[in-house]
């Protein structure tokens, strides 16, 4: 390697992370690389999407329920802020990294784009197992965090929201830390929140609601009838719980399901009126009655015509994306197949419709949470469904488009479209000062 192209290399990666293909980051530098030829003369801003704007590492000390003080590592990136606020979840799990955090960020301001919302990318978590902690504990955690990643949130510079072990309560909690650090009640500060207190309708159901919908789109380009199709999901929770119960009102058989507690099946169909509740006294679908209990990697091995991923990411690695039987791929997780499987499920046949769209209805109805919040004006739940599904429906086929016209995937021509308007917003901008 010459001492320039080492140079350049050197000045192309970033110090504060290593990733390896199958990283998150690593996952997303690859989705990046692959969408270059295809952005013409925006190919000059390219390394924009490979560096986040900024990154925020918290100390969150708490005092716990026994006396003793405990430290918690925070993170809050923000992306990507061309196209306007940042907007992303807030994760609690024992497994956060600040790369994790970054590249779901990065993953975020490609969703906001290529759904063509007005926002940039930003994602926050804190490394934490929640379980172990009291509801007193996690309230605890919750504010001190919030008051720390303050100094670059705001209802007009980025949004959180709930993603994996949050939800609305620990959004009500971000929001009212939020509003008496700053005097006065900001309830456009987070997404996700409970009705009461600026919540949207829908809005718990939206990122379930949107696979269905990209998933129907979908399945009717392939030829394939919802009606009695078998359906297996992984992660049982509100996307994929919500998923799973849209696709069978739809006439579709949910004959597998995945998570931390156990791998279920029943090929005739699982029942969800008993399934749903169990999962929420449970915590999970280990020990349901009305299914067979199998080993988790037999889940991979399942036959099923559609396959949802609706847990964490990095779950279908090449050696379990040559066992898929499915002839459809929803990614209701974010990342949840490496680029070595993305190849091998392509050469398959089988149709991935990649998360940066599929998973999407989550912070469009979102999106529409924080314009009633600035407006204080509610709308109904059929009038959101109705919005959901004509945005989600007008994205997809424009990126269906763009797939077709380049003979390129679902997955390369959404961050295609997404890419393209993200560094149109960069160039017309222009470089401070």
């Amino acid at each position: 390697m010459s001492s320039t192209s080492s140079a350049a290399h050197e000045a192309s990666v970033l110090s504060y992370v290593s990733p390896s293909p199958t990283s998150p980051w690593g996952t997303y530098l690859s989705q990046v690389d692959r969408v270059v030829p295809y952005l013409g003369a925006l190919g000059r801003w390219a390394e924009t999407l490979k560096r986040p704007k900024r990154a925020l590492i918290v100390d969150v000390p708490i005092e716990m329920d026994d006396g003793s003080v405990r430290h918690y590592e925070g993170f809050r990136v923000q992306h990507n802020l061309s196209r306007g606020p940042g907007k992303g979840g807030v994760r609690y799990h024992p497994d956060v990294t600040l790369e994790e955090v970054m590249a779901l960020s990065a993953w975020m301001t490609v969703k906001c784009a290529a759904v063509n919302l007005p926002y940039g990318g930003a994602k926050g978590g804190i490394r934490v197992d929640p379980k172990q902690l009291s509801l007193k504990e996690l309230e605890k955690l919750t504010r001190r965090y919030t008051s720390e990643i303050g100094i670059i949130i705001g209802p007009q510079r980025d949004i959180p929201a709930p993603d994996v072990n949050t939800n609305g309560q620990i959004m009500a909690w971000m929001m009212d830390t939020y509003s008496m650090n700053t005097g006065a009640t900001a309830t456009g500060v987070v997404t996700g929140k409970p009705i009461h207190l600026g919540g949207s309708l829908g809005r718990v159901k939206a990122t379930g609601r949107g696979v269905f919908v990209t998933g129907r789109e979908a399945a009717r380009r392939i030829g394939l009838k919802l009606d009695q199709a078998r359906v297996a999901v992984q992660g049982l929770g509100n996307v994929g719980g919500s998923a799973a119960e849209l696709f069978g009102q739809a006439g579709s058989k949910i004959v597998a399901a995945q998570d931390h507690t156990g791998t279920i099946v029943n090929m005739n169909g699982l029942d969800l009126a008993e399934l749903m509740p169990w999962v929420r006294e449970r915590g999970g679908v280990g020990g349901f009655k009305g299914a067979e209990t199998i080993e988790p990697e037999t889940f991979w091995d399942i036959d099923c015509d559609i396959l949802i991923p609706a847990a964490l990411e990095g779950q279908i690695s090449a050696t379990r994306a040559k066992r898929v039987k499915a002839k459809l791929v929803l990614e209701g997780a974010n990342g949840p197949t490496v680029p070595e499987a993305d190849d091998i499920l392509a050469e398959r046949g089988v149709l991935v419709v990649p998360d940066v769209i599929c998973n999407a209805g989550g912070v469009t109805v979102s999106y529409f949470e924080w314009v009633q919040d600035f407006s204080s004006f509610f709308w109904s739940e059929d009038e959101i469904n109705l919005r959901l599904d004509k945005i989600m429906v007008d994205a997809l086929k424009k990126i269906w488009d763009t797939a077709d016209r380049h003979r390129i995937s679902l997955r390369t021509a959404t961050f295609a479209v997404a890419c393209e308007r993200i560094l149109i917003a960069r160039e017309e901008r222009g470089l401070y000062p």
